[in-house]
């Protein structure tokens, strides 16, 4: 089976965007996704945990598209050439979502689970607002679940000179999913430093 095969049937009512297209300048300018943890890439990890969720498994990357190809159904630039952060790779994936809803997950957070990405889709309500998680009273817009029908707004943010994506989607109103500060979950491993403090997998 390859990697961008689904495992089981896809219950999830949306299209999911894992974004991998920043500049890894904590990373020593390498390619986050492509940095391997317990002996394969995080893009891997994190494509492991959604890839039986959803028949629309896009990743928003800006380099080394042949290698990101096998972990998704389709790849989306953002099209700016400075990376200027997450916003324009979202407003990529929902131009592309074939689902009503997004959600968005960073290729370096390879500890989430299942359960985590119910837990966000419970949390919509009847409206349009977006869904993030808050980690001890912290948004973590790289943890949400977004309506594809914000993609006009967003855009009109953007060129009004919005980047910031938690900025651009706490204008219209978020539903908070409350998480423990140490949810190992939601651990972004974005440095060597950190990458090398989570080790390698426990012996059974």
């Amino acid at each position: 089976m390859t990697p961008t095969q689904p495992t089981s049937a896809c219950s999830l009512p949306c299209s999911i965007l894992l974004l991998a297209g920043g500049r890894g300048s904590r990373m020593g300018g390498q390619d986050k996704g492509l940095v391997a943890w317990r002996g394969q890439p995080l893009i891997a990890h994190v494509q492991a945990v959604v890839r039986p969720l959803s028949d629309d498994l896009i990743i928003s990357c800006n380099r080394n598209a042949e290698r990101y190809r096998a972990y998704a159904d389709r790849l989306v630039e953002d099209g700016q050439k400075d990376f200027p952060g997450p916003l324009a790779g979202v407003l990529a994936g929902l131009a592309t979502a074939r689902h009503p809803w997004l959600l968005v997950l960073a290729c370096d957070a390879p500890q989430i689970d299942a359960a985590l990405i119910q837990a966000l889709l419970d949390a919509r309500g009847n409206d349009t607002r977006p869904v993030m998680v808050q980690q001890a009273g912290q948004w973590q817009p790289m943890f949400s679940l977004i309506p594809t029908a914000l993609l006009g707004d967003l855009r009109q943010a953007w060129d009004n000179g919005e980047r910031s994506l938690l900025r651009a989607l706490a204008a219209h109103g978020l539903r908070p999913l409350p998480c423990a500060a140490d949810d190992p979950r939601l651990s972004n491993f974005n440095t060597p430093e950190l990458l090398s403090e989570a080790g390698p997998k426990p012996l059974a």
